[in-house]
């Protein structure tokens, strides 16, 4: 299948998901994370959820990163540029939402982005070779190609691997991992 027809099927998936539903299976794919071997780095950027889009609740991962005494990075995004500015979370950060209900950082200490070592994406669909679809902006692949190679890019998702994406792009990132609630799938 496509991205475009993936797209709406898994926006139609999501909308079926209530809150309560959200919240258990982003707790399994939150106690799931702490199966990999990714918890020696000190630099964790994490998307915050667009509730509105149904997404995975980072709530979860956001406690473990802060039990652990991670540096934990946010981004901006800059709907003109196709860009995102990462900032370091911290008591202090004023998170507001954007006009696309995106919550992002007013602003603070921001950290390049050869410094984060893993980043927890979000995503719609992906396929069982580690590619995914998102929102179809772009901003995490360019975000990702600006980033050291060794970076560790793991997927959070509701649902399970499709079989293939068919219209994949040179510049399309994909996935180290993408931890569902039932498994984690390796690239």
């Amino acid at each position: 299948m496509t991205k475009s027809e993936l797209r709406k099927i898994y926006k139609s998936k999501r909308k079926a998901l209530n809150p309560e539903l959200i919240d258990d299976l982003s707790i399994q794919i939150a106690n799931r994370l702490l199966e990999l071997a990714i918890w020696d780095k000190s630099f964790y950027h994490i998307f915050l959820t667009i509730e509105e889009q149904q997404e995975v609740n980072t709530d979860f991962i956001l406690n473990i990163l802060s039990g652990k005494d991670k540096n934990i990075i946010v981004s901006k995004s800059d709907f003109n540029a196709g860009t995102m500015t990462n900032y370091l979370l911290t008591d202090a950060t004023v998170i507001k939402k954007n006009a696309l209900n995106i919550p992002e950082p007013v602003d603070g200490i921001q950290i390049p982005n050869n410094q984060i070592e893993v980043v927890f994406i979000p995503l719609l669909a992906f396929d069982k070779k580690g590619h995914r679809v998102g929102y179809g902006k772009g901003f995490y692949d360019k975000f990702l190609s600006e980033c050291n190679p060794e970076i560790i890019k793991i997927g959070l998702s509701f649902f399970e691997a499709e079989e293939q994406i068919d219209d994949i792009f040179e510049n399309d990132m994909a996935l180290d991992f993408c931890v569902t609630p039932e498994k984690i799938y390796s690239f």
